[in-house]
């Protein structure tokens, strides 16, 4: 029997002798198993019934923190979205953990089908991204039909394959506003754009693992519109550690479906309070950008002349050095912050985060292109228009009018800038830009990119042309103009090259889907020689010694 009881033993088998052990042994077992319940009930009229509850209805984030909060390696990969010409891997990181760099990573991708003759590829990623909070954002090219992406690490091999998601239906970001409210960036659910939809028809629900409800949170819905829902935070996640409410993901669900959204959400931004002082800057800019660096200097300082105090720049997926170009900015006095903001089309939901970040610091914030001008016809500055524009406390926008300019009868980059170099524009303003006072925007943050929704009691106002315009450069010499074709930010044309919103505005007249010159590309859109701004660039900004700008290498 002895050497029964040792075979059991190697064999990993739990024996326990029939004795007094044995009894102590299921009496502490049945202790431990009852610890996980309480006992709970008064006396009632018809005497005293003992009931068990779980503590896992109780106490709903312990219970979450205990049993489903994953244990990750010091390196993994937290999930991976699967986006129509890409994909992004995100590479989580133990804190101070230095970062790879890109030849350090390659993608890899393993069959998930047993027919194929090869079962592994290995490509070179197209960009690493190092300033995604605690994570690194990799993009992979996409993955051929029928296989898995994942990466190798030179220094720590294959890394599994996580969770994958497509881009068309996720909760993609989120963060906690200042008056404790969840806002959540979503696609999926085909909002009617520009109007709110009614917010009693959805739940939000907060968790690690949606697929289990008994380890998810959920709350109401307070308000919802386009891309945007704003959630009644729970209490246990307002009142959690920092580190338990970065890991926790927050998504939407429609009242009478199961399942939520899938999310990789995570409300890792918490805004503070609004100042009681005067705000630090009175006018700020927001952006959007992918592949712009090269315009970027000229941009920034231009507008710092005028009045512009700070630049929030959303970085969507750009590959050419455009950290370096704001490194050195900042480090000649620029205020400028890049966030990285790797979701394609989503303009709209991207300035109302940035509207956000920057309520706290700016009066006013202007929302426009890095091809956009703020021009001042009359001379003012940008103080002037401000101050003058609201002096009514109920003026909660101030739009101006946009001018667009065409090549001008270039056909090579002006290497004096696009304010010189371009000079005949279209005779009448296609359609406007706004600058907001943030405190004004309405709480369902509706926007249409060229303006926002204001609260009850606001209004906007039309600015005269004769003091405040942009000049709007879009139709530049064909080797710019023609990355517009197929690296579209904005959100009503997804695709020049199909055939759909084809009467857009933000189409080019006369081009239709296929990127190829006109002839007369370069004489394009020129009815109305216009030198204003650029006279004053001039005036300003050229060097007495050299006659080149500041902006020019």
């Amino acid at each position: 029997m002895a050497a029964a009881m040792k075979d059991r033993k190697k064999r990993g088998l739990l024996v326990v002798p029939c004795s007094w052990a044995a009894f102590f042994f299921w009496f502490i077992l049945f202790l431990v198993l009852l610890s996980g319940f309480t006992f709970f009930r008064f006396f009632r009229r018809d005497g005293f019934r003992p009931k068990l509850l779980s503590t896992l209805h109780t106490f709903p984030m312990e219970a979450i923190s205990s049993e489903s909060s994953p244990a990750a390696p010091a390196i993994s990969i937290q999930e991976t979205v699967i986006f129509p010409d890409h994909v992004l891997v995100f590479l989580k990181y133990p804190p101070s953990t230095p970062f790879f760099t890109k030849d350090d990573i390659s993608c890899i991708y393993f069959s998930s089908s047993p027919n194929l003759s090869h079962h592994q590829l290995e490509l070179s990623p197209e960009s690493v991204e190092n300033e995604y909070f605690d994570r690194q954002i990799v993009r992979c090219p996409i993955q051929p039909r029928c296989f898995v992406v994942s990466l190798f690490l030179r220094s720590n091999g294959n890394l599994p394959a996580r969770p994958t998601y497509r881009w068309d239906s996720l909760a993609y970001e989120a963060m906690i506003d200042r008056d404790n409210t969840t806002i959540v960036f979503i696609k999926g659910f085909n909002l009617r754009s520009g109007r709110a939809s009614d917010p009693s028809k959805f739940r939000c629900v907060y968790g690690w693992d949606f697929t289990r409800p008994k380890f998810t949170l959920q709350s109401e819905v307070v308000s919802i519109a386009q891309e945007i829902v704003r959630c009644q935070t729970p209490l246990s996640i307002l009142n959690g550690s920092h580190r338990t409410n970065n890991s926790v993901k927050v998504s939407v669900r429609i009242i009478g479906r199961k399942n939520p959204l899938k999310s990789i959400a995570r409300p890792e931004i918490r805004l503070e309070p609004g100042p009681t002082s005067p705000k630090q800057h009175e006018m700020c800019i927001c952006t959007m950008l992918r592949n712009q660096a090269r315009f970027l200097r000229e941009w920034v300082i231009y507008h710092s002349q005028i009045g512009v105090g700070r630049w929030f720049i959303y970085d969507n997926d750009s590959s050419d050095n455009l950290e370096n170009v704001i490194q050195s900015l900042i480090d000649v006095n620029y205020n400028i912050t890049r966030h990285v903001w790797p979701w394609i089309k989503t303009q709209e939901a991207g300035f109302a985060h940035c509207a956000l970040r920057a309520r706290n610091s700016c009066e006013w914030v202007g929302f426009i292109d890095v091809d956009e001008f703020l021009h001042l016809p009359s001379g003012l500055l940008l103080h002037n228009v401000l101050s003058n524009g609201s002096r009514s406390k109920e003026i909660g926008e101030l739009r101006a009018s946009c001018y667009n300019f065409g090549p001008s009868g270039l056909r090579q980059i002006p290497v004096e800038g696009v304010t010189v170099g371009y000079t005949c524009r279209m005779r009448w303003p296609e359609r406007h830009k706004s600058i907001v006072r943030p405190e004004a925007m309405n709480d369902t943050l509706i926007n249409m990119v060229h303006h926002f929704h204001l609260k009850a009691g606001f209004r906007h106002k039309n600015l005269d042309r004769h003091r405040l315009v942009i000049n709007h450069y879009k139709y530049q010499v064909w080797e710019v103009f023609k990355e517009k074709f197929y690296m579209r930010v904005a959100t009503y044309v997804s695709d020049w090259q199909q055939e759909r919103n084809v009467r857009s505005k933000d189409r080019t007249p006369g081009l239709g889907t296929r990127a190829v010159e006109p002839p007369d590309w370069a004489s394009r859109f020129c009815q109305v020689k216009d030198t204003g701004l650029r006279d004053r660039v001039l005036d300003t900004f050229t060097d007495p010694r050299t006659g080149k700008f500041p902006w020019q290498d």
